[in-house]
């Protein structure tokens, strides 16, 4: 199972329509709106780090209301 957070930056007045959709989606264990360069951080999980997680990320980038979108892998050292 890789683990994952998903910084996403919102269209203005977006941020809350995009975490409510991305609670929905499959793979996402959690959303929160934030404040600072980014508006929304998901928590995802997949199976493997190949076309599921393609798959997922680029679900996200069709999420109306979202503009750019930072993948950032857990990594347990």
């Amino acid at each position: 199972m890789i683990a994952a957070h998903i910084l996403i930056q919102a269209k203005v007045g977006m941020a809350a329509t995009v975490a409510a959709a991305l609670r929905d989606m499959p793979g996402v264990v959690e959303t929160a709106s934030v404040a600072g360069p980014h508006d929304v951080i998901a928590r995802a999980q997949v199976q493997d780090t190949g076309e599921p997680g393609r798959l997922m990320i680029s679900r996200v980038q069709a999420l109306d209301g979202v503009l750019r979108t930072m993948s950032c892998p857990v990594v347990h050292l």
